[in-house]
């Protein structure tokens, strides 16, 4: 029997032929179907496999790629590191246990942007005990080796200078002054960030260190080893934004800051960018780094003359007393010991703390970002400006200025004494 007769049709040979396709294609189909059904799988997920870019390339939690991620878009971490031997480094941060969800967004932003590729451990510390559910949120955002200390009683502590109650008294009066006025807490992490971090058991025995944060963003592709990029070229010291320090925080920073060089100049190198931190008047501009986020040579903070700076402003109760910053010593200590070409600007590194951020405006850097540079700080930033123009200072120079100027501390110096508690 062949095929039906319809008045007025004449079927040709081409109608034949896709007739034919199109029972070949439903027979596929339904064979493909019934095999799924039997085997009991679903042929969604094993098809998105294959078409990342189409169907979302989605696996099962724990089967080595990330939820919801596109093909390219992100390097699988099977992938080897990229070429060239990595650093002794780690990305260092001092966390709360409150504070999971931000470091959670923190570190999968880094990892996206930079440790994905490069698998550096993170070095996680705490001044309490690191909880299971911590722990747990933190495993479930990177496969890079996390490892958990806690600070002990001599790292979160008092300046052997300072009392309790000389603090309580402090922190009364300045509570109302400038943020974190009359915070404690805010006091034992600038000291620790200051003089102590780079000794615990699980920082000591790194070379370099990248210090992260909760609720900071990444905004760029790094294709790059900062870390590598850093020791290759002589450089101890990177940041990305730098605004001014508020003056009533650091009232007696620079009056100490001087009296140190003035006793330990031999401990200062020929020439550095003093100059950035220090004008022609001798006195302090409250220009510093915002070292939320700094990629260091640890040697730095291990030197001689850094440790040396460091025990006398411990002595001079400002971290207590006052609201002395690590941001302001890190920058002073950095802009004493090192020269322009130590200190870099990673001005391709677009990154945001909240409150300011850094957004690249040149074109090439800016291809890898996702953030607008209009509203970027850095370029309207003043002491970044002066980065930018300043050159070393030879040594003789700094303390001609420095001597010019002891008139102007003399009367500061009785006024700040009246400050502290006896």
């Amino acid at each position: 029997m062949g095929p039906p007769h319809i008045a007025g049709f004449k079927p040709t040979a081409r109608i034949y032929k896709m007739a034919i396709l199109l029972a070949a294609a439903v027979a596929v189909c339904l064979t493909m179907w019934m095999a799924s059904s039997l085997l009991g799988t679903e042929l969604a997920p094993s098809l998105g496999a294959k078409l990342p870019g189409v169907l979302g390339g989605a696996k099962q939690p724990g089967s080595g790629s990330i939820t919801n991620v596109q093909g390219s878009a992100r390097v699988p971490y099977e992938d080897p590191a990229a070429p060239g031997a990595r650093v002794n480094g780690a990305m260092v941060a001092l966390v709360r246990n409150s504070e999971l969800d931000g470091l959670r967004k923190s570190i999968r932003m880094f990892e996206d942007r930079f440790n994905r590729r490069f698998k550096y451990p993170y070095v996680l510390l705490n001044d309490q005990n690191f909880t299971q559910e911590f722990r747990d949120g933190i495993a479930a955002i990177t496969k890079n080796e996390v490892r958990y200390g806690v600070l002990d009683s001599t790292q979160w502590a008092y300046s052997p200078s300072v009392t309790a109650e000389g603090t309580a008294e402090m922190l009364e009066l300045n509570k109302n002054r400038y943020m974190y006025g009359g915070s404690l807490s805010y006091r034992f992490m600038c000291r620790f960030q200051s003089g102590m971090f780079y000794r615990h058991p699980l920082v000591r025995d790194l070379d370099w260190y990248w210090r992260i944060e909760p609720d900071v963003e990444y905004y760029c592709d790094i294709d790059y080893d900062p870390f590598v990029y850093m020791r290759d070229n002589g450089i101890k010291y990177g940041f990305t934004i730098a605004p001014r320090e508020g003056r009533h925080t650091v009232e007696s920073l620079w009056y100490h800051t001087r009296e140190w060089i003035k006793k330990n100049s031999d401990l200062l190198p020929a020439r550095s960018l003093v100059n950035w931190v220090m004008g022609t008047d001798g006195h302090y501009n409250l220009c510093h780094f915002w070292s939320n986020f700094e990629i260091v040579d640890l040697s730095l903070y291990r030197s001689a003359a850094y440790e040396s700076y460091f025990r006398y402003l411990d002595d001079a109760k400002g971290f207590f007393y006052e609201r002395w910053g690590d941001a302001p010593v890190h920058s002073i200590a950095a802009s004493l010991l090192l020269a322009k070409g130590e200190i870099h600007w990673f001005e391709d590194i677009g990154y945001k703390h909240p409150g300011m951020m850094h957004c690249p405006r040149d074109a090439a850097m800016h291809s890898k970002c996702i953030c607008d540079p209009a509203k970027s700080y850095t370029y309207r930033s003043a002491c970044q400006t002066r980065f930018s123009k300043v050159n070393n200072m030879n040594k003789e120079r700094m303390l001609q200025l420095i001597n010019n100027s002891e008139a102007d501390y003399r009367s500061f110096n009785e006024t700040a004494s009246k400050l502290a508690p006896a």
